[in-house]
């Protein structure tokens, strides 16, 4: 039995920075370099809209000459957000990340934003995992 909890609320992050639609490119990457995160949900009247990755800002700025501090998040952040409950199991939202090729889930509870799950989480997952797999093997 592993001793390594298998529940994604053990790897979220739990600090949140959000950033709203009507605000700029500009100032969701100013808030990603001050807080170095690559995912910020996006949220309007309390309730998780979008995500948006340093992968859609640059997506955004390559494909059009827009100006980051003109264009504003609803313009590139992903409406379809993959949203997880934090008791959900690690195995299947990484799973299902990896099939969908996402960077990141939502963790959320009645529309409440709990947290964010990233490809960098799922890797801390992973390193714990292996170091009680080394442990058990060494017995």
């Amino acid at each position: 039995m592993s001793r390594v909890p298998l529940t994604i609320e053990h790897y979220m992050t739990r600090v949140l920075v959000v950033v709203g639609p009507q605000e700029t490119i500009a100032e969701a990457s100013r808030r990603m370099r001050l807080h170095e995160v690559r995912h910020l949900p996006v949220v309007e009247a309390g309730k998780v809209v979008g995500i948006l990755s340093q992968r859609d800002i640059h997506l955004i700025q390559s494909l059009c000459a827009s100006d980051p501090h003109e264009t504003l998040v609803e313009e590139a952040m992903v409406h379809d957000v993959y949203q997880v409950e934090a008791e959900d199991d690690l195995r299947r939202v990484v799973a299902h990340m990896a099939e969908q090729r996402l960077g990141s889930a939502v963790v959320a509870h009645d529309g409440k934003l709990l947290g964010v799950f990233t490809t960098t989480d799922a890797l801390r997952a992973l390193a714990a995992l292996l170091t009680e797999l080394e442990a058990v093997d060494s017995f």
